[in-house]
């Protein structure tokens, strides 16, 4: 079962990316370097609830 989940930059704080993951492979928050458009950068963002 996918569940949806939302992707927060860490420098901003603003949720940037929606997305889906497997809860059973991946039980913890997951992290991706993904490109902030408020920030102009490649910035770390994480997920949010």
């Amino acid at each position: 079962m996918r569940t949806k989940i939302t992707l927060a930059c860490t420098e901003c704080k603003r949720r940037n990316y929606d997305t889906s993951k497997d809860k059973k492979t991946h039980p913890d928050r997951m992290e991706f370097n993904k490109y902030c458009p408020f920030c102009k950068k490649h910035t770390l963002h994480k997920e949010t609830k």
